[in-house]
C-alpha cells in the first residue's frame, strides 16, 4: 500500500492539520492501491497564505528566469516518466502502454509548447505606432487555485501549472482525489527543479472540501477548473462572492459529422477516437452523425470496429482499453446504456454489464447505438464512457442543426472531401474547436469551449494569457 498523506506547502512536505484518510482505488482490481489524506480549511488556508507571500517576489522575476525553471522541470519530467506512467495507470486505469505514451506524453507536449510560446511572448509591448508613449503590460493575476480532474491527469496539471508559473502567478493545486499520485509526483518534480517556496503548493481534497475552500477564498485571485459542468456551475457560484476570475474547461457532447464523400477510414477513426481512454475524454466524438446514403454501411462498420476493441487490466501491456475510473462512474454508465435501450435506440455492439472475461474491475463493454435521435438521453448527456450514438441525417443544414442542438460546445468533427463544405461547417459549428478529416490541432493550439463546455482557453499563448491581467500605461518614458 502506497502511503502519501502529506501536502506540499511553502516548499516542504507537511502533515495535514487534521488527518482524514482516503483510499485510492485501483479500478482494474477494485482494491485500494494507496492512502492519502483529504485536507481541511487549515490546510487550504496555509497553502493560500504561502502562495500569497511568495507572489511579489515571483512576479518580479524575469520571464527568462521562470522559463529556465520550466526547462529544468521538463528534464526531470522526462527522466522520471516511468514513475509517472505507473502512477496514472494504477490510480485511474489507463493501460500502462497508453499511460507511457499518451498520458505522460500529454504533459511533455504541453510543457514543451509552453516553453516555445513563452520565449516569443511580449509581456510589455507598445500599443501601436499611433501612441508611441503607451505600453500594454501583461502581468500575473496573482494567487491561483488549480483544480484538476482524473481522466487526463498530467494533461490538465501541466496546462494549468506551467501556464500559471510562466505568467508569474503563484498557485495551489488540488488534484482529483481519484488520481492524486501523479500530482504528488509532479510536486516532487517542481521541488527538484528549484521553484521557490510558495510558488507551487499542493493540497489533496475533495470538491466539497478543499475545492470549495479554494474557490471561495478571499486571497485567491483566480480559479482554473477542469471537470464536470455541474461542478463548474457550483465553483462559479462560490467564486462570485469575491469576484475572482474563473476559468472553466467542462463537459462535451461532440458531434462527428460524416458525409457520404468521407474517406474510407472516417467511421473506423471515429469509433476508435470515441473508445480511446475508455471514452473518458471531454472532447470525445460521442455523437456520430452519418449521411443517409452511407448510413447502413457506417453502422455495420462501427459495430465491427467496436467489437474488435479489447478490454483488459491497466497493468497489462497492449492496445486494449482499461476500466473506467470508479464504481460510481461504472454504475452511471450502465444506467445510461440501459436508458438508451429503453428509449428505443438500436444496440449494435456492447451493452450492459462487464465484458464476459472479466468478473471484477470497473470494465465497460465498448458500446454502439444506432438509430439514435438527438432527443434521446444518450444523445443529450455526457456519458464519459465507451458509448457511441449514431444519428442519421440527410442534408448539410440538418447536420449542423443536430450538431449545434446541445448545451455543450467543446469539439466537433467533420469528415468530407468537399473543401468548401468543410470550411463552411467549421464556421457554423458552435464549439471552441473543430477538427476535420482526422487532422489534429497543431502545437500550441488553444483548447476550450463555449456554452456549457466552459470559457477561457488552455495551451500555448492563449493558455499563458489566461493567467495574466492587461494593464494600459500612458506616458511611458523613452529608454
Amino acid at each position: 500500500m502506497i502511503e502519501k498523506r502529506q501536502f506540499y506547502i511553502n516548499g516542504a512536505w507537511v502533515n495535514p492539520a487534521q488527518p482524514r484518510d482516503h483510499n485510492v482505488i485501483d479500478p482494474s482490481t477494485e482494491e485500494p492501491c494507496a492512502v492519502i489524506s483529504l485536507g481541511g480549511q487549515a490546510d487550504s488556508d496555509a497553502a493560500v497564505a504561502a502562495a500569497k507571500a511568495a507572489f511579489p517576489a515571483w512576479m518580479a522575476t524575469s520571464p527568462a528566469e521562470r522559463i529556465a525553471l520550466v526547462e529544468k522541470l521538463l528534464e526531470i519530467y522526462k527522466a522520471r516518466s516511468e514513475e509517472m506512467a505507473q502512477a496514472m495507470s494504477i490510480e485511474m486505469g489507463a493501460p500502462i502502454d497508453m499511460s507511457r505514451s499518451s498520458q505522460v506524453g500529454a504533459g511533455t507536449w504541453h510543457i514543451t509548447n509552453f516553453i516555445k510560446a513563452a520565449k516569443d511572448f511580449k509581456f510589455i509591448k507598445p500599443l501601436g505606432d499611433h501612441a508611441p508613449n503607451d505600453r500594454i503590460i501583461h502581468e500575473p493575476i496573482g494567487v491561483c487555485a488549480l483544480i484538476t480532474p482524473w481522466n487526463w491527469p498530467m494533461n490538465q496539471v501541466t496546462l494549468k501549472v506551467i501556464a500559471a508559473a510562466i505568467a508569474g502567478c503563484t498557485m495551489v493545486l488540488k488534484p482529483s482525489e481519484e488520481s492524486p499520485l501523479d500530482a504528488i509526483l509532479f510536486a516532487e518534480f517542481m521541488h527538484e527543479a528549484g521553484f521557490p517556496p510558495g510558488v507551487f503548493n499542493l493540497v489533496n481534497g475533495d470538491g466539497l472540501g478543499v475545492g470549495t475552500q479554494l474557490s471561495g477564498h478571499k486571497d485567491v485571485d483566480m480559479v482554473s477548473f477542469t471537470g464536470s459542468t455541474r461542478a463548474g456551475i457550483a465553483i462559479s457560484k462560490t467564486a462570485a462572492d469575491t469576484l475572482k476570475r474563473v476559468h472553466l474547461e467542462l463537459g462535451g457532447k461532440g458531434a462527428n459529422i460524416i458525409f457520404a464523400d468521407a474517406d474510407d477510414k472516417a467511421v473506423k477513426r471515429g469509433v476508435l477516437h470515441m473508445m480511446n481512454n475508455t471514452g473518458q475524454s471531454c472532447n470525445a466524438p460521442s455523437r456520430m452523425l452519418v449521411q443517409k446514403g452511407i448510413y447502413d454501411q457506417a453502422v455495420a462498420t462501427a459495430a465491427e470496429v467496436a467489437n474488435s476493441v479489447t478490454v483488459g487490466s491497466a497493468h497489462d501491456s497492449g492496445r486494449h482499453i482499461g476500466p473506467v475510473v470508479n464504481e460510481a462512474q461504472w454504475t452511471k454508465i450502465q444506467g445510461l446504456i440501459q436508458k438508451g435501450i429503453d428509449e428505443g435506440a438500436r444496440l449494435v455492439a456492447g451493452g450492459t454489464g462487464r465484458p464476459e472475461h472479466l468478473n471484477r474491475g470497473f470494465f465497460v463493454k465498448p458500446t454502439v447505438f444506432a438509430d439514435v435521435t438527438n432527443q434521446m438521453t444518450i444523445a443529450r448527456e455526457e456519458i464519459f464512457g465507451p458509448v457511441l450514438s449514431i444519428i442519421p441525417f440527410e442534408t448539410e443544414e440538418e447536420a449542423v442543426a443536430i450538431a449545434n442542438d446541445t448545451v455543450y460546445g467543446l469539439t466537433n468533427y467533420v469528415q468530407t472531401q468537399d473543401g468548401p463544405r468543410a470550411n463552411r461547417l467549421a464556421q457554423q459549428l458552435r464549439s471552441g474547436m473543430v477538427e476535420m478529416n482526422g487532422a489534429s490541432r497543431g502545437a500550441g493550439a488553444p483548447f476550450g469551449g463555449m456554452k456549457q463546455s466552459g470559457n477561457g482557453r488552455e495551451g500555448g499563448v492563449w493558455g499563458i494569457e489566461d493567467f495574466l491581467e492587461v494593464k494600459s500605461v500612458a506616458g511611458w518614458a523613452a529608454e
